[in-house]
């Protein structure tokens, strides 16, 4: 374990950077995440790991607000590792390194069902996906999202006053017809929910549903496979062209945006190499602006925890066309950012904690659904 000098900060930083904790038994890729992370000075690196044992002293030692933990690591793995960094604090944002395969994809899934926050690609595969500045860009906008959450769950435990939020926002009114298919949009955090709510939906829900999750190609098909065995709607990856059918679940595949074509009576599923947007492809936006095209008002869109604002230019073209959007509660999200940006935008019918979601949009499938 490598100790960081825990520079003594104004009152006003303590509580503003971001302090966080890298394991990783590369010394290489210890320093290369050590150096990135301190390129933006609202991020403060309080100490490295080598493996799972020494990243749990280090916790009891330095406090973080995030830990970016190595899954494959000597003396003790992260898969270990992390239960026992959750049960010291169940605040600790956890950010797994995973390596962009099927195997990887599989360990990350698995780390984020325990309660693993997000993951970055471990350094050595950035060359495959991505650029390595939009790899730095994507750690330093996770960790601090993070970090933020963090600190805000640490202070609602504490008798502390918490930081004063903006009011509850107005909520949209809800349209009377009733939908015909569900499209939920989720970035950072939105497996562990898309679980949950999945699950909650249970077997018999009766409508198509369309997903788009920001996450790489090689997570997709797990993804995929994890909420099928979830024991409730069958769900795979989209395919170009096939019809849309009621009782199924058609997640956006990697690096291609999800789109419905055709019209309410034959919807198909179209496939889509356009321009990234919002930096992601596949993204929200797409998917529900074409879903607005086909349903018009028949549609329910349910904005799920993620960064960013993907979803919201969507969610203005659905609300606009008489379609409802639901979005997730600041509480209960890992990052209010794509749900909080509907939120304050008005666009939402209702803002839920997750575990109220499901229940909410069997009331409105139903015809029953009013906007509480």
């Amino acid at each position: 374990m490598t100790p960081y000098p825990a520079q003594r900060l104004p009152a006003s930083h303590e509580t503003s950077r971001s302090r966080v904790l890298v394991c990783d038994d590369s010394a290489v890729i210890r320093g290369l995440l050590v150096r990135l992370l301190e390129t933006d000075p609202s991020i403060q690196v309080v100490g490295t790991a080598a493996n799972g044992r020494e990243v749990i002293a280090a916790q009891a030692r330095f406090r973080p607000d995030v830990i970016v933990l190595d899954i494959e690591m000597p003396v003790m793995d992260g898969l270990t590792a992390l239960p026992e960094l959750l049960k010291a604090d169940p605040n600790v944002q956890v950010v797994m390194a995973s390596t962009l395969t099927t195997r990887g994809a599989e360990v990350t899934l698995r780390a984020l069902q325990l309660g693993a926050a997000d993951y970055v690609p471990k350094p050595t595969a950035v060359a495959g996906i991505a650029s390595a500045e939009e790899f730095r860009r994507e750690l330093l906008n996770k960790v601090k999202a993070l970090g933020s959450a963090a600190r805000r769950r640490s202070l609602r435990g504490r008798s502390v006053p918490a930081p004063t939020f903006a009011p509850p926002p107005r909520l949209a009114p809800a349209p009377a017809g009733r939908p015909e298919i569900l499209a939920i949009g989720a970035s950072t955090g939105g497996p562990q929910a898309l679980f949950r709510l999945v699950r909650d939906l249970g077997p018999t829900f009766g409508l198509p549903v369309v997903i788009t999750q920001h996450m790489p190609p090689a997570f997709l098909s797990i993804l995929a496979d994890h909420i099928t065995k979830l024991g409730a709607l069958p769900c795979r990856e989209a395919h170009d062209g096939e019809r849309i059918e009621r009782g199924r679940i058609y997640l956006a595949p990697g690096d291609r945006h999800l789109l419905v074509k055709g019209d309410r009576s034959a919807p198909v599923i179209a496939l889509s190499n356009a321009p990234p947007e919002n930096f992601c492809r596949p993204a929200v936006d797409p998917m529900f602006r074409s879903v607005a095209e086909v349903y018009g008002g028949r549609v329910l869109a349910v904005v799920l925890t993620g960064m960013g604002h993907d979803g919201l230019a969507g969610a203005r073209e659905i609300v606009a066309r008489g379609g409802t959007v639901l979005a997730q509660d600041e509480a209960s999200s890992v990052v209010w950012g794509m749900p909080g940006a509907v939120a304050q935008a008005a666009l939402a019918a209702a803002v839920l904690p997750l575990d109220r979601m499901a229940q909410k949009i069997l009331s409105i499938s139903s015809g029953a659904g009013g906007a509480s």
